[in-house]
């Protein structure tokens, strides 16, 4: 088994999951259900997904994991944008570039296990 909190992957997933949490809470009440929700749903998914990668036994089960977090993450990436756009978060937020850099990271680690 593999030990996912040593991945850096897993480390930016679980940032930005938390940094998610941090910014929809200040995105208006009609959003509760709609946008606030789908984005934390999307970043612990990306975070969930690496781990219960890391606890299969085959590197396919494995990679498959990752590439359901890959998926997860780039999700994030399109929502942060999208309330970005909307003014929900602040345009000098750090959790864009960290939901970059998550998925550029997660991108890498499939790439390499797939070689």
């Amino acid at each position: 088994m593999r030990d996912h909190t040593k991945l850096k992957a897993f480390q930016l997933a679980d940032e930005l999951a938390m940094q998610v949490y941090i910014v929809t809470r200040a995105f208006p009440r009609e959003e509760l259900f709609g946008l606030t929700m789908q984005m934390r749903r999307a970043a612990v998914s990306a975070a969930s997904n690496i781990v219960e990668g890391c606890a299969r036994n085959t590197e396919a089960d494995y990679i498959h994991f990752l590439d359901i977090a890959y998926g997860s993450a780039r999700e994030s990436q399109y929502q942060l944008s999208l309330a970005m756009r909307l003014g929900y978060v602040p345009a000098s937020a750090s959790v864009l570039a960290l939901s970059e850099q998550t998925t550029k990271v997660l991108n890498g680690l499939i790439r390499a296990l797939r070689k």
